[in-house]
């Protein structure tokens, strides 16, 4: 991994090239290489850190200030109980999976000597521009190497420390592996990335991570094709047949473990059957409990301050329409009043990103209806919207999370970064042999076993 002051189109003309050096290397070569990498982060833990503090210093005065949110702050810090283990446990994950290189998904012989498959291969080049978390260059290294793609990434200048860091390790780490170190690069230089984007002919795919305005931007800025999403507008909807203990517990967690996160729940929908009942009244005691800030409609905030005891009048305020619209990235969470899982889906279907949303019920047919109806990448039935993480996927990592509805969607990791290619085996077939007309003769079309 390189840190470079390169131009734009030369950092991205090395990627090129790297990219096809490190599409041809075998799997156990792309895994010894990031076994290198997480031991040289293991044992550069300290230094990375000390750097990362420098970051945060300068972020938090910079917040206090105004000039920084306090969500991207969260985002920046790497010394969060289990983040760098997390780190690092992510690297091992993506070593072993599976390799995503080669594999076959289709066969068919065409005719005697003239066999076709699909081949999964590597994208190319990503470009990468990311926002503090600076965990991210980790991630995209792992999953770029081990699925064959090189990399350009572009970090804010709130985390510069913090990615040369990580990055000069990195860097050190794969000239001892047959990796070319130009398969993954930091770029440092400054205001860049409108000519990184303009470069369509060498970047196959950029992912945006970061604010909704970094993404939108990205997506206005290029012909790029982009994967990402603007914003993490996650729903719940606590139907009044719900276990209460159930929803209170998965309702704290999706808004409360980290608030910041893109896949933090930002709006409660509440069955109007429900607002009397144990089902909303636990949840909204437990809520209020966890400093959970309610901006409830007419109906939920009349049944907040009549039924929970001492309810912090502070924390249950008039919700505003545009509430409902609302990425907070912070302890507040809109609550609607709606009739029936209709009217719930009907409302996420409208205002919801595409993100990920959650029924709470303890009806199976109703739980269903919600999955199947509700068109997000992530449709969750009695568990927290903060599972929507490529980790807890399975993925080893992610690059991020997707609501495009096209290549990848929700959690990006290995497959989300593989398109396909189509081999022929021939033996001086042409195309004019086959058809229908005098001394021509049909396709067999004959699908073949996989191995």
């Amino acid at each position: 991994m390189s840190v470079t002051n390169a131009s734009p189109a030369q950092a991205a003309q090395a990627a090129k090239s790297a990219s096809h050096v490190l599409a041809t290397l075998p799997a156990s070569a792309r895994n010894d290489a990031l076994t290198a990498i997480h031991s040289i982060l293991s044992s550069s833990r300290e230094s990375i850190l000390a750097a990362n503090a420098e970051d945060m210093d300068l972020a938090k005065k910079a917040a206090a200030d105004g000039q920084l949110s306090s969500s991207l702050v969260s985002r920046l810090d790497l010394s969060k109980p289990g983040k760098y283990d997390d780190m690092l446990k992510g690297i091992l994950d993506v070593r072993d999976l599976q390799d995503p290189v080669g594999k076959v998904s289709l066969k068919t012989k065409l005719d005697d000597d003239l066999i076709l498959e699909r081949v999964s291969s590597p994208i190319g080049v990503l470009l990468i521009i990311f926002e503090a978390r600076p965990e991210v260059i980790a991630n995209i290294a792992s999953l770029a190497i081990k699925s064959g793609n090189a990399a350009i990434l572009k970090g804010g200048k709130e985390s510069t420390r913090s990615f040369v860091a990580i990055a000069s390790a990195i860097s050190k780490a794969l000239e001892s592996t047959a990796v070319p170190n130009d398969a993954i690069q930091l770029v440092t230089t400054r205001d860049v990335i409108p000519e990184l984007l303009a470069l369509d002919r060498l970047i196959d795919l950029v992912i945006p991570r970061g604010s909704n305005e970094l993404v939108r931007s990205v997506k206005e800025g290029t012909r790029i094709p982009v994967l990402g999403h603007a914003d993490g507008l996650c729903a719940a909807y606590l139907a009044a047949d719900a276990d209460p203990a159930l929803a209170a517990r998965v309702l704290v967690d999706a808004k409360t473990s980290y608030p910041a996160a893109c896949n933090s729940l930002e709006t409660l929908l509440v069955q109007e059957s429900a607002l009397a009942t144990p089902v909303f009244t636990t949840a909204a005691r437990a809520l209020l409990a966890a400093g959970v800030t309610l901006h409830a409609d007419g109906p939920s905030k009349s049944a907040i301050l009549a039924s929970v005891d001492d309810a912090p009048t502070a924390q249950v305020v008039d919700v505003q329409e545009s509430d409902y619209d609302t990425e907070f990235l912070s302890l507040d969470l809109a609550v609607k009043t709606v009739a029936d899982l209709a009217a719930a889906t009907a409302h996420i279907n409208a205002h919801s990103s595409g993100h990920t949303d959650l029924i709470l019920t303890s009806d199976p047919a109703a739980a269903e209806a919600f999955l199947a109806v509700v068109d997000s990448a992530g449709v969750y039935w009695n568990a927290s919207t903060r599972m929507a993480d490529g980790m807890r996927y399975g993925f080893g990592t992610e690059v991020g999370i997707s609501t495009n509805k096209i290549h990848a969607r929700g959690p990006v990791g290995l497959e989300g970064l593989m398109i396909y290619k189509y081999k022929l085996r021939g033996t001086g077939q042409v195309s004019l042999a086959y058809g229908e007309g005098e001394g021509q003769k049909p396709f067999k079309h004959e699908k073949l076993p996989l191995n």
